[in-house]
This record gives C-alpha cells, structure tokens and sequence, in this order.
C-alpha cells in the first residue's frame, strides 16, 4: 500500500546538503538530475580523491577538514580533500568537519543504500555432523548438568559458604573450591552456581552462627524426586529466559574490580533476549548441518547486528562476547553440541515440553558399582541419583566419562563418619551397592579409620577443675548452685566449666571449696603472701605509717578528681595501681574496712564495704558480713577507706 507522503520534509542537515553550503565557492552541489551529475563529477575526480571518498564513506559519512581550504575552485584545488570541496562531494559543516552527502554515497555503492546488500541477511556457515551424534552428546552433558548440580547443591547444604558483606556475591575462594569438588573449570563451576540461583534451588540464608551464606533451598527437595530429564528442561529454562551474565565471573568491570559469582549487578538488559536470538539461528539450520567451528561465532554476531540493528546497541566486543558466551553455556547445559542443537534443544528453544525427548536419549541409570582392588569403585554407566549421591560421601570422584571412577580414602571414609556413619553402615552400603566382592583392603581402610575416629574430641571450655576427691566433684556438678557455671565430667577427677576461671574462682568459694589455680604445667600456682604480723589495735603505728597513709589516700583522691566528680558518676576511673595496693596492704595491717569499686562478671558496677584480709593469686580475699569472698583485682575500679 502506498502512502502520501504529504506533510513530511526533510530534517534541516539533508536540506542543507540538497541546496549546498551558501558559503562554498565553485560547483553548487547538484543540479535538477542531482544523481546523473554526482556520476559524472565522481567520474572526473583523481584516483586519490576517489580513495578518499570511499575512506570517509566507509567511517560513517564525515572526517575532518583539517587544513583543507573550503573556499577554492577546481583549478585551485590542491590535493584531494580541495578536490572534492571544490568539486561539492565533500561539504564542510562546520566545525571543521566535512560531510558526505548522501547521493554521494549512494553513486559510491552503486546505488545500493548500505556497503553490504541490508535485503540480504549475512549467511552462516555451517558443516555436517549426524544429527544423532549432536543428540547424544547433547544427553550426556545434560546428565553432567544434573548430577553436577545435585553434588553442589548437596555439599552447600552440609556446609554453606558464607556471602560476602550484605550478600553481595560469592568469595573466589568457594568458586575456586567447588571448581576442585566437581572436576570442573572455574568458568563451569560459575555457570553452575549461577544456574542453580536463576532455577530457585539456591538461595541466600543464613546459617548456624547467624552469618548469611548461600545454601539449597526447599525446593531442592522436591527437584530432587522429579525424573533426570524434568529436572534438566528446569534448570535449562531458567538459564535461557534468565538475564544473568555467568561468563563476566572473573573479568573485571571499568572500575577494575572483579566480577563474583552471585553478585547481585551481574546481568544485562539483553541478555536473555541475546540467548534466544542465538540458539533460534541454529535451531532454524538445516537437519545434518550445525554451525562451522571458528568462523560460526563471527557470523552469528553479524546476522545479529542485521537482525537487531537497533535492539543489540552494545558495542561490537560485547555483542561478540555474549554470543560467544550464549553457544557455550549451551553446550555446557546440555542444549546441543558441536555447533549445533539437539532435538531437546530445538524443541526447548521452542517453548515446547523437551522431556520426552531427552527421556529417550537418556541411557537407563545403574543401581550398582564394581569395586576393585586398587580402592576404586567403577560405575558402569549413570548411577540413580540417591547411589551417586551416597557414593559421593564415601568416596571421591577420580575421572568422569562414560564410566565414573570413584576412589576411597581415609579422607573420604572419615567424611561420611563426620556425617554420623559408622562403620558398620559403611560396610553394609558398600556391599549391597556392589556387584563384586567386597575388596579385603576396603574393608581394613574402614576398620582402621573408625578405630582412631574420635579419639581425639574438642570442644568448647574457659576453664578446668582437677581433684583427686571424686566425690567433691560429684557433689559439685550435682549441686543446684552450680548449673550457670556451664560444668561437665570428663573424668572421675576432671571436670571442665564455660565460665571464665577469674569469675569461677569466687564462684566456687562462695560454695564452700577452697580451690587454687593450677600452673600449665600442672603444678599449684600460688602468690607468695606478704608477711603478716599479728599486732595490737591500740598500739600506736610506727614513725612515718601515717604519712604513708595520707599519701596513698591523697593519690586515690587525686585520681578521683581526674576522672570526674565521683557522686555523678556510677563507675568511677580506677586510681593508680599502686595507689589501690598501697591501701590495700594497709588495711590488711591495719584489719580495716575499706570500700571498693567493682564490676562483676556480667558487667555490672557496684560498691562493697569489706574488711580486706589477704592477697593472693591476682584477687582480693575479703571479709562480707562475716564471708570471706574473692575479689578479681583486675575488676576493682577504686578503692577509699570506709567512713
């Protein structure tokens, strides 16, 4: 249908060019028959001119005119670029620039409006390859891609790796380590972790110390019951409508930082729609023909740019690089190989159901394994999941392919024992899974695993008790007083508490025991006292005592200032050490009360009036309303004589 084209005219630069520049002197552009005239005027031009025209033509229409004169006539003209000026196939546009006009460019492409025929999509290379070859290769990277997926995802949900700051991605370290578990390359391991959070079977929680980490989610559980080739066409779907960018982990961005896994800005606005584009140009190749290795990549970026000249506005690398990304991860997924896509792929790519299809290409699973001598378990064909998953526990994977290899070690066997196996369950899962004899070898490596398998055990403890008298330990960690001291019996004279040993001490004395602290290498650590004298209370002090009396007080006192007025404050700053000593000791002698700062072991400040008595092993004994207690030094925050 045609349509009037009253109303439109042309934008202002195209009218300029068709009327010429009014400042240029020699030809006016063009005349009435304005395409006859370009011909005859690029016919005139010198080989150099016309080499020129071509080069600007080529770079996108304008080019600067340098020092060219844009006032000069054809004899004038000096050199090419004066040529064409005077010539009118170069008009200056200001800013020393000069512009091809556009019937130029069309006598230039013989008529044609682009360099390249734009009613011609750019054809794609191809070489044959058995469709059924594709098929099956196909099938077994979509097995990898399942079985892969499923030993991530069972491992992660053991021991999750923890996100870092504000779930913000995965650390190189993890990608690196699931990489080593799954035989895999680094890219791979990416693309898997990836695939598993766009699919929903992985997801970011948080874990047993309140750390977010990345772990299976509940759907996992019910993916895990549904055939090999359902859970395939699900991961599968969600790779290909996900806008997730896998290949970027590892490079690094403008800013120079690099890419995690699992970061939440890795994904692109054309990213799934790049995908479909792609895989929908091998799915339309002819049956037996599958895109030629090398050039394949090149011409599909160029068929892209022709068929979304204005969609795909990335540069050229990038276009380049999520094409190249797009026939990867499919091969890797499972879609197709070598170049081409499997019937699953097609029919996937298609918005159809792909199960039926993989179903058949799938080879029947094996529920059983040979062991050999050497250590090793030989799976000859794919196992049935909850074998391969179980099999993973015990063993190792040692080589993929059309038989997986499994080996055993003390590692492994210790693993599945970390995870509540004994070594009976190991015995009878490795002979009801094997077609052959139980190896006498296998069986002396599980029997000498589990015979030094938790002889050593570590736990958690601030502090130790020792006493040859049992029965005071019993009677202690059966004493109702005694359960927020965190106590347990490891042996008839060992006993281990949560509790702090400087906060366990006065503890147990209030009690009623009497214990001492115990030196590393097993003998009693004990303060040597300082001498006491039993002395008189109306005996008048010796000469000097009460000078060095009012010196500790005027310390302590000056302290106090320093710190703040002490009725306002419910802490006051601790006095110089020596100063607290200082009175101390002299209420000691002196059988005196004092009153003390103190912050208990729950952090809490108070004050105690206490008649000093003794110090011993970093503490203060002293007398409460008639109790003697134990203050830790080292939590006394001052120290004045009692009124």
């Amino acid at each position: 249908m045609w349509h009037s084209l009253d109303g439109l005219r042309a934008v202002t630069g195209v009218s300029a060019l068709l009327r010429g520049s009014p400042g240029t002197s020699g030809l006016q552009p063009f005349g009435s028959d304005q395409q006859e005239e370009v011909v005859r005027r690029l016919a005139a031009v010198s080989a150099e001119a016309r080499a020129m025209l071509e080069a600007v033509d080529a770079g996108g229409g304008q080019a600067s005119s340098s020092r060219a004169r844009t006032r000069v006539s054809v004899d004038e003209a000096a050199g090419p670029a004066e040529e064409l000026i005077a010539r009118g196939l170069l008009v200056p546009s200001g800013e020393g620039m000069l512009t091809l006009p556009g019937e130029v460019g069309l006598a230039l492409r013989g008529g044609w409006t682009t360099v390249d025929r734009a009613d011609v999509p750019p054809t794609l290379p191809t070489s044959s390859r058995a469709a059924t070859s594709v098929d099956r290769a196909a099938a077994g990277a979509a097995f990898e891609l399942v079985r892969n997926l499923e030993l991530l995802l069972d491992a992660w949900g053991v021991a999750p790796p923890r996100s870092l700051r504000g779930g913000t991605g995965l650390t190189v370290r993890d990608l690196k380590a699931t990489a080593e578990r799954l035989h895999v390359s680094e890219p791979t391991a990416a693309l898997l972790i990836e695939v598993a959070w766009s699919s929903g079977l992985l997801a970011l929680g948080t874990d047993e110390e309140g750390d977010p980490s990345w772990m299976p989610t509940d759907l996992f559980d019910r993916w895990l019951q549904q055939p090999l080739a359902a859970r395939w066409a699900h991961v599968a779907g969600a790779w290909l409508g996900s806008p997730r960018l896998p290949g970027l982990v590892g490079q690094r961005d403008p800013a120079g930082k690099t890419w995690n896994a699992l970061a939440p800005d890795l994904a692109g606005a054309s990213a799934a729609d790049t995908r479909r584009v792609t895989l929908r140009l091998l799915a339309d190749l002819p049956d037996g023909e599958v895109l030629a290795a090398g050039t394949g990549p090149a011409a599909v970026v160029a068929r892209l740019a022709w068929e979304r000249p204005r969609r795909l506005r990335t540069r050229t690398e990038s276009r380049e690089a999520m094409v190249d990304w797009t026939l990867t991860e499919a091969e890797t997924l499972g879609l197709g190989a070598f170049g081409g896509l499997a019937a699953h792929g097609r029919l996937l790519v298609a918005g159809e159901d792909p199960v039926p299809a993989l179903d058949a290409l799938l080879p029947e699973p094996v529920d059983h394994v040979l062991l050999q001598g050497d250590l090793t378990a030989v799976a000859p064909g794919p196992l049935e999941p909850v074998l391969a998953r179980t099999l993973a526990v015990v063993g190792a994977v040692e080589s993929h392919g059309g038989a997986t290899v499994y080996r055993f070690t003390k590692e492994s066997v210790r693993r599945a024992m970390d995870r509540g196996w004994t070594a009976t369950e190991i015995h009878a899962f490795l002979a009801a899974a094997s077609r052959t004899p139980v190896p006498q070898a296998l069986t002396y490596l599980v029997d000498d695993t589990a015979r030094t398998f938790g002889t050593v055990r570590v736990g958690l403890a601030a502090a130790y008790l020792r006493s040859d008298d049992e029965a005071s330990l019993a009677e202690l960690v059966a004493h109702p007083a005694a359960e927020s001291l965190g106590l347990r019996r490891l042996a008839p004279t060992v006993v281990i508490s949560t509790v702090a040993l400087d906060a366990l001490l006065p503890r147990l004395r209030e009690l009623g025991m009497a214990p001492v602290v115990e030196a590393p290498d097993g003998s009693v650590h004990v303060a040597r006292p300082d001498a006491k004298r039993a002395k008189d209370r109306n005996a008048q002090r010796p000469a000097g005592a009460e000078e060095a009396h009012a010196a500790a007080r005027a310390a302590a006192v000056a302290a106090r200032v320093k710190a703040g007025d002490e009725t306002a404050s419910s802490r006051p700053a601790p006095p110089e050490p020596a100063s607290t000593m200082a009175i101390l000791h002299e209420a000691i002698d002196a059988r005196e009360q004092v009153v003390i700062s103190y912050v208990d072991g729950r952090g809490v400040a108070g004050e105690a009036r206490v008649e000093p008595v003794g110090l011993d092993g970093g503490s203060l004994a002293a007398r409460v309303e008639g109790d003697v207690r134990a203050f830790a030094l080292s939590r006394i925050r001052g120290v004045r004589p009692a009124e």
